[in-house]
């Protein structure tokens, strides 16, 4: 892993710039939780220090949003098993094992979908959850980027309050 951040290393050139800092931002996520919590124990994992969500709750939720957010941007709505796998993103009992072979397919699936989607009009419509609310192909990929960077943002303070160390 490189100490210089995805965004500054001049990579994903292929695709037009709001593509690739989701890309970007997919990378960077991959590597900070990687460096933050997959050294974690089950239970680390699983704790709810001061009844925060637990870090296995963060690294689900962005794994599963990030095919929620993508079907939305593909122009899709919801199927029954995301809506059911949202339901079960608080439950506990995950293992380390199964938790990151979840949230290093979900990245590599959302690097493959935001690449179907780069050359596409950002500002077309789409419409999000069961209300409808509308948004556009550019709002939901800029969402993905940072939703993803805001709970790999509490995964790490929940994963040091864990006792987590740096790898």
């Amino acid at each position: 892993m490189s100490s210089t951040e995805p965004w500054l290393r001049g990579t994903e050139t292929d695709v037009p710039a709001v593509a690739r800092a989701v890309l970007h931002a997919l990378q960077l996520a991959a590597e900070d939780l990687h460096k933050w919590c997959a050294t974690l124990s089950d239970a680390q994992l699983n704790a709810r220090p001061a009844g925060a969500a637990s870090v296995a709750f963060h690294v689900r939720h962005i794994a599963r949003s990030l095919d929620r957010l993508l079907t939305y941007a593909e122009g899709k709505n919801l199927n029954e098993g995301q809506l059911t796998q949202l339901k079960s993103e608080m439950h506990a009992g995950a293992t380390r094992k199964e938790l990151f072979e979840e949230l290093n397919a979900a990245l590599a699936n959302a690097s493959n979908r935001v690449r179907a989607l780069a050359n596409v009009n950002l500002e077309e419509s789409r419409a999000v959850g069961m209300k409808q609310l509308p948004t556009t192909l550019a709002g939901l990929l800029v969402h993905t980027a940072e939703h993803t960077q805001r709970h790999v943002g509490q995964a790490i303070t929940t994963a040091r309050l864990a006792g987590a160390k740096a790898s």
